[in-house]
């Protein structure tokens, strides 16, 4: 029974403890994101940037493979997806660094990088009693055709469960609620 309730309480801190649009205009918004997870920051951090293709959601690709996914955690290195033969996306490139406290990236995440809009996300690491604090904080500006409201929705969307899907990894090997 201990065992159970444990493990419930694990389940629990993988929930986002904060997840909102913090600010949205014609043209911008910004997303945050965060959970606590129940591992160190290294651990985080390595399952966070080097098993990015473990617990990206394949949905959130432009292959259908998450496995395709990588992260080079360096200055201009890239958040990227290989479409195999030489082909490729660069969704984000790494523009800050400091290992298992910081990765800042620049660019347009998905269907954003076929639009007049930057952004930068920014992944924050803190150690706390219990586990590690990530938050996800991504400010999108630029054009859109229809303004950027109605995208700030959808975009905080996808960023929260991809937090989730991080924090299940981590926690249960596993980025799915159903495994």
């Amino acid at each position: 029974m201990r065992h159970l309730i444990f493990l419930s309480l694990l389940a629990l801190a993988a929930l986002p403890a904060h997840a909102d649009v913090t600010d949205s205009a014609d043209n911008g918004f910004t997303s945050v994101n965060q959970v606590v997870i129940a591992a160190t920051p290294t651990e985080t951090w390595i399952a966070a940037i080097r098993q990015v293709a473990a617990w990206w959601d394949p949905d959130h690709t432009l292959s259908g493979d998450a496995s395709r996914m990588s992260i080079e955690a360096w200055p201009q290195g890239c958040f990227c997806e290989s479409l195999g033969d030489d082909a490729g996306i660069v969704h984000l490139t790494v523009t800050a660094v400091s290992p298992q406290s910081l990765l800042r990236m620049t660019g347009g995440l998905g269907p954003l990088g076929v639009m007049g809009v930057d952004g930068n996300m920014t992944w924050e690491f803190e150690a706390i009693d219990g586990g590690t604090r990530v938050r996800f904080t991504y400010a999108v500006g630029g054009y859109a055709k229809n303004g950027m409201q109605e995208l700030s929705g959808p975009v905080d969307r996808v960023i929260g469960e991809a937090l989730k899907r991080l924090a299940r990894f981590v926690e249960t090997g596993s980025p799915s609620p159903d495994e």
